[in-house]
């Protein structure tokens, strides 16, 4: 089959003829129909992220169809519109059965740890599948296995409440998820923060007030937005430490600072007066949980959770395509949500 894939990091990804993987008894083998291109991706090809082993096929947002299932597989059978958890665990650890299964002993994410959609056919245990309605596309199906359920896991660890004030920092994929995921919970006010004019005019579409960081200090702002309180939840989705000490800057007393984005380098704090004196926390996520899927699923077939502003375009199965919208991505570029359509 034919597959997209990192072979050296800093490097390219490359085509590649390789073999349809085997499909164990408790497996499914998925066709892929669509496979989002993730800001991680970037970080993976740029050895933001490491990886242990190579070469590996990317992709870790992933929507199909069912080839084939294993003998042992119940509920499923081929032809199935599935959805993929992108974490491969086993079930039985600790950590899986205390519902934090993305620290499981044996974890494998696909497209970092195992090969991953941007493929033809991708092979997962059964227990990471999830029935698509038909009323989700398999673009939007593959996005909210990643940005959306990511979002919504970042604002449980944050324990939004209705009511609150949220901030989010960095309005791409999953920012336009994030925020809407904070007004279907209730908060009385979503600030949207970028630099980038189109992105901030789509977060105001879905109701946020939108906070221009290239026209003054967003911090500055949030708090003359606020009469001087700040924000009770701000999530971080850019992975720059300026943004990840101005998510913290903006809490007001009890506030919860969550950090998504990835980096490798440090921030400042002020324990003081920007923790201690307010009892504000900072929160690592990571991540997301499967039992958090169904629900992201019938928001999503309600049309309570909007993705079809999500996927501003498709690109094919083809090494320079994908390589376009990675680099696009490395430089935060428009780019909302790029999916890889078979």
């Amino acid at each position: 089959m034919k597959a997209i894939r990192l072979i050296k990091t800093g490097s390219p990804l490359e085509e590649q003829e390789i073999a349809v993987p085997p499909v164990g008894a408790h497996d499914v083998s998925i066709r892929v129909m669509a496979a989002g291109i993730c800001h991680s991706d970037a970080h993976y090809r740029g050895g933001v992220s490491r990886l242990k082993t190579l070469p590996l096929t990317l992709g870790h947002e992933i929507a199909g169809v069912l080839e084939s299932v294993g003998r042992e597989v119940r509920g499923f059978a081929a032809g199935d519109r599935v959805c993929l958890h992108y974490l491969a665990t086993c079930g039985h650890c600790h950590f899986c059965r205390n519902d934090t299964e993305q620290f499981c002993t044996t974890v494998q994410m696909f497209g970092k740890d195992r090969d991953g959609g941007y493929a033809e056919f991708v092979t997962a245990p059964a227990r990471s599948a999830f029935r698509l309605p038909d009323e989700i596309a398999f673009e939007q199906g593959a996005i909210l296995m990643c940005s959306s359920a990511t979002s919504l896991h970042a604002l449980n660890k944050a324990r939004l409440r209705s009511g609150e004030t949220v901030a989010i920092y960095g309005v791409g994929g999953l920012g336009i998820s994030a925020l809407q995921l904070a007004r279907i919970s209730g908060a009385a006010e979503v600030f949207a923060v970028d630099i980038n004019p189109r992105k901030l005019e789509l977060a105001t579409r879905f109701g946020a007030i939108s906070v221009n960081a290239l026209a003054g200090d967003p911090v500055e702002q949030i708090l003359e937005l606020t009469s001087g309180r700040g924000v009770d939840v701000a999530l971080e989705l850019v992975g720059l430490p300026q943004t990840m000490r101005q998510a913290v800057q903006s809490l007001a007393i009890l506030g919860r600072a969550a950090l998504v984005g990835l980096t490798r380098d440090k921030f400042e704090v002020a324990p003081y007066a920007e923790l201690l004196n307010k009892e504000a926390e900072i929160i690592g996520v990571s991540d997301h949980l499967a039992s958090e899927i169904p629900q992201l699923l019938d928001l999503a077939s309600s049309g309570k959770l909007d993705l079809s502003h999500g996927v501003i375009r498709t690109v094919p199965l083809e090494a320079e395509a994908i390589n376009g919208v990675l680099d696009r991505l490395e430089k935060f570029g428009d780019d909302m949500r790029v999916v890889i359509t078979p």
